[in-house]
Parts: structure tokens; sequence; C-alpha cells
């Protein structure tokens, strides 16, 4: 049985936040833990508890004081934080998501020339370039191989709207890591998958950023309008804890992509997913075999 990090720390911000951190470092088993709290306290929910918002390896809440005494609410928290401890088969109900993403994209790369002196630790060539040399890889291909082909877990949502932290399924050494550029750009095209340190995100609206640039997905992943049926019911696609599986297309394959999402008909694949961290931990290769498994048969 996986153990989960214990003895988390309490804080309060203020009168209405109550900060639990989990460990200072992000691990598998601590981002289950934020995310497995925060669905308990979502399913109980205390009356007076405005937000929970889970993170790598915290979580803040947000509450009415009002109506909700501070030690009452830390009670609550813990309690469940022990019995997320003892339970014996830590498990998370969740979804795998296919996102197609055009690798070496004219967008990104146009970006990146415009960004480079100042900017960026390699003036010369593009940052897939860069993040194949420094993972010690032969070629940009294997990079991108190594990056769509194991699943990603999304271990937070946040910072602007809809953005996605993502987290790599595979053993400690065999994550891509790849450092963020030297001066942040001021400009990103929306949907860039762009990589700094060990997380990969997706940029769900254009703006500044220094992540390294890899591609461009082919579809939104924020819709304020909620047009798409995968945003009927909430206009941020991605729930921390969601298995991403990145699938390379190809620009013609984008530009259908882009058709179908202006004709409003397109749909994300994706199918429901019961992760087990035990097995997750325990066998990294053989339980991503199983998430694409599921995935490929939805």
């Amino acid at each position: 049985m996986p153990e989960l990090p214990a003895n988390a720390r309490y804080t309060w911000g203020g009168d209405e936040f109550l900060f639990v951190e989990i460990d200072e470092a992000m691990s598998l088993a601590a981002n289950f833990k934020a995310m497995s709290l925060a669905r308990l306290l979502t399913e109980t929910r205390p009356h007076g508890v405005i937000d929970i918002c889970p993170s790598n390896a915290s979580l803040l809440i947000r509450f009415d004081p009002d109506l909700l005494a501070p030690e009452e609410l830390e009670r609550a928290v813990r309690s469940h934080e022990q019995t997320l401890i003892e339970s014996s088969a830590p498990t998370l109900e969740t979804r795998v998501i296919e996102v197609p993403v055009w690798y070496q994209d004219p967008f990104t790369t146009e970006v990146q020339a415009r960004f480079r002196e100042g900017f960026h630790q390699q003036p010369t060539g593009t940052d897939i370039d860069y993040a194949a040399a420094v993972n010690g890889l032969a070629s940009v291909d294997e990079f991108i191989r190594r990056h769509h082909e194991s699943p990603w877990i999304v271990s937070m949502v946040g910072f602007v709207a809809g953005l996605p932290f993502l987290f790599q399924l595979v053993q400690q050494e065999h994550q891509l890591e790849v450092p963020k550029y030297l001066s942040p750009r001021t400009d990103t095209p929306a949907l860039t998958v762009g990589h700094g340190g060990c997380f990969a995100a997706i940029y769900s609206v254009r703006g500044a950023g220094g992540y390294q640039m890899f591609g461009i997905a082919a579809a939104p992943i924020y819709q304020p309008a909620q047009v798409l049926p995968d945003f009927h019911q909430f206009m941020v696609l991605f729930k921390p804890g969601d298995i991403v599986k990145f699938i390379p297309v190809s620009g013609q394959r984008y530009q259908e992509i882009q058709n179908e999402v202006g004709k409003g008909t397109f749909r994300y694949r994706q199918t429901p997913f019961t992760f087990d961290l035990e097995a997750a931990l325990a066998d990294p290769d053989s339980y991503n075999q199983t998430i694409l498994e599921a995935l490929h048969g939805a």
C-alpha cells in the first residue's frame, strides 16, 4: 500500500483562508492527497466553504468565518486527511482525455524567433531543439515521442483561467525536464503546449509566458461562450486529476479540427477512469498501458 504524506501543515491566511501544505516537494502521492482532500471536501462541503483550490502539493480553502468557525473547518479537514491516510486502497475517479497537438507548428515557431537573443539560453535553433539537447536525446523526433507516448496528470489548474499544469506519469529519472526561458516573453500563442522544469502546460489564452514552446493544441481548453459540447457544463475543460494523452497531428489534421471547432461539432476523445495510486507507483510503465488501453476502448 502506498504511503500518503502525513502531518500536513495547517496555517491561516487572514480571516477567510485555510492553507493545508501537504508536502514541500511535488510528488504524485502528495498531489493525489491534495486532489483527494479537495474531492472529499466538495462532497461534504461544510456550510460556509466558498472555494476549494487544490494545488501541486497543497490545498487552499476559502470560507466565510461568519458562517463557519475556523476550528470547525480545520477539524473537518483533519478528519478527511486521517481517512485518506488510513485508506487501504487510495483511488480517484477521474477521466482520460486525448489532446491533439501540432508539434513544431508555425505559430509558436514564429514567436520563438522573435524572443531569442536575451530571452533564451540558446540564441539559435528552436525550443524543442534545446529541450532535446538538455535531456540528452539524439533528436527532436525522440523528444516528441517521449513527450506524447506517456500520459500526464493534471496536477492543478490556474495561474490564468483554465490553464492546466501537467506532471508526467513516468519514473522520476525518465521525466522530461527543461528550464524556463531566461527572461519571460511578452507573447505566447493561445493553446501553446509549453514546458518549464518538470511540468507541461497548455496556455489557455494568448499572453506573456516563460515556458519552452513545443507545439500548439488543436482545440480550445477554455471557452467562456460554452459553445462546444465539452464545455456545456463548465467553461474550463480540465479538472485536477484528469489524465491527458497528447497525440501528434499534422498541419492538415490541425486545420480539420479547427473547422470542426468552428462548426461547433468537435468533441474531445475521453473516457472515465479510476486512478489507482498504488498500481501507478508500483509499476508506472505497466499502469500507463492500462490508462492508454482505457482510452483506446472509449
